[in-house]
């Protein structure tokens, strides 16, 4: 039975999302064609299980579709091989990357060990055990071919004979090595049929994903753990069912050897190889609001050289910061200040209270003090819900009713204080076709939101100076409720509780 006449591909149930990436993969794979992808995203987004995913998808699918045929269990001959790169260390030479390699394709064929020594021998040799239809995964590919300038050229020349249907595929967490060498490289310019940059889950699918989890949490408490890990599969995966929120939280970021509490170290190491200091620098000066260039750069006394530019293109690139243009209302132009901010709730959390509480963290300090009476906790966690909303635009923008293609600007917008001005900042702001300014702010409280955000909106919209003509129209996120006296004023556009984002549409 041929591929386009069984039903879409359907992943194993604990995984979670990924239906759009799933099916331009299928797309691409039905062209019977070799085929090159590139899959790029933040660590631990879940790139090489997207990939593994599909591959088992498939390889089921295939299996099925033999059976029917021929009418007994016979495996389908279509192969997922996977391969990784070593974790980058000084002393890890390019002929290691090479025996690294050699043991897992020895290990798959079920032979002994071999040698080789370049990449084309290995390559070459790989080429007599595909059969059509096989999918072959380069995981950690900076990490295999960083130490050998040879890596490339040999890879796409080898790439360059191949006629046989296949799916070749590209993945790593060096996201800023895959754009260089990879992306933007002439050696494989024309030759990438795909390219998928891998977000983090929806807020709909990372509660779904708790729930499969087996965790039975309130909506307060899916949230208060989506705004500390975002929709990052593989920390959602450390949430033990078995325990609370708070002491989940607790165990993997307040405990010793947490999780959480090593996760950022490692990141760094593996990511910027040794240059991770002046990186750490500027995520610091971030981690209490968005900031320009130039206050980032007078912040971490960086000298005054275009490579301050790069290092923030690189954090964009790897996931963990945002560029945001502000711009003119009246001509819809970016100004020539933009802003940064961090975009990854977990870098956030870290910076904010797992760092300040390292020594006390190492003492078992936190050990008997519970969540909710952390110095700074709860003041914080609207900070991370603001990052988490923000992460989730789609959402926002399908509760207002506002079409993607009606928005001219949006994002967060800060107006400076000037002689003329008062300064405001508002935490999403979105501007129509049709010159409305939706301004909408975000609040995550424990308690019932009364009149006052009204007068508080209020004085903050009276500061936004706005051409004539334009309308100021107010919004409301919230999670704990608000009064009778809030919801029914008028004032509001949409007073949107967000509990209603867990359960997806």
């Amino acid at each position: 039975m041929d591929l386009e006449h069984k039903k879409d591909i359907m992943p194993d149930s604990t995984f979670i999302g990924r239906k759009p990436e799933l099916k331009r993969l299928e797309a691409l794979y039905k062209k019977k064609t070799p085929s090159l992808v590139v899959i790029k995203g933040r660590r631990r987004i879940g790139k090489s299980r997207l990939i593994r995913e599909f591959a088992k998808a498939i390889g089921q699918r295939g299996t099925a579709a033999k059976n029917a045929e021929i009418g007994v269990g016979k495996q389908c001959h279509q192969r997922f091989w996977s391969f990784a790169g070593l974790a980058p260390e000084n002393s890890i030479s390019a002929q290691e990357q090479r025996d690294h390699f050699a043991r897992q394709l020895a290990l798959m064929l079920k032979i002994p060990p071999m040698t080789f020594q370049n990449w084309s021998d290995a390559f070459e040799h790989l080429s007599l055990h595909i059969k059509p239809g096989d999918i072959i995964l380069l995981d950690e590919i900076s990490w295999m071919g960083s130490k050998d300038p040879s890596f490339i050229p040999k890879l796409k020349a080898w790439w360059d004979k191949q006629s046989t249907h296949m799916l070749l595929v590209f993945c790593g967490s060096v996201s800023t090595w895959i754009e260089e060498n990879i992306l933007n490289s002439t050696a494989f310019f024309g030759r990438i049929n795909l390219t998928i940059s891998l977000e983090p889950l929806s807020i709909p699918e990372s509660a779904e994903f708790l729930r499969a989890l087996g965790m039975q949490l309130s909506d307060y408490d899916t949230y208060k753990v989506l705004s500390v890990v975002g929709g990052v599969p593989w920390y959602l995966e450390q949430f033990n069912p078995r325990v609370t929120a708070d002491d989940n939280i607790k165990q993997l970021a307040f405990e010793k050897n947490g999780l959480l509490l090593t996760e950022f170290d490692r990141i760094f190491h593996d990511l910027f190889n040794g240059k991770g200091a002046t990186y750490k620098k500027i995520l610091d000066s971030l981690k209490d609001g968005a900031r320009t260039l130039s206050e980032i750069r007078e912040s971490i006394e960086f000298a005054h050289s275009g490579t301050l530019s790069q290092m923030m293109e690189h954090l964009i690139v790897a996931g963990f910061v945002i560029k945001q243009s502000l711009w003119s209302f009246k001509t819809t132009k970016p100004l020539k200040q933009s802003l940064y901010r961090i975009s990854d709730p977990y870098m956030r959390f870290y910076l904010k209270l797992i760092e300040p509480n390292v020594c006390a963290i190492a003492e078992e300090g936190f050990d008997q003090v519970p969540l909710s009476t952390m110095p700074g906790f709860d003041t914080h966690m609207g900070l991370q819900l603001e990052a988490l909303l923000l992460q989730n635009r789609p959402l926002l923008l399908q509760k207002l009713g506002i079409s993607p293609v009606d928005i001219v600007r949006s994002g967060p917008y800060r107006q400076t204080t000037t002689t003329t001005q008062q300064g405001c900042q508002i935490d999403y702001l979105i501007q129509t076709r049709t010159n409305s300014l939706f301004i909408c702010e975000f609040k995550f409280k424990r308690r019932e939101i009364n009149s006052e955000i009204i007068t508080e909106i209020q004085e903050k919209i009276s500061r936004l100076k706005t051409p004539k003509g334009f309308a100021k129209v107010a919004v409301l996120f919230h999670l704990s409720g608000v009064s009778d006296s809030v919801a029914t004023n008028s004032y509001f556009y949409r007073i949107v509780d967000i509990v209603d984002f867990l359960e997806g549409s």
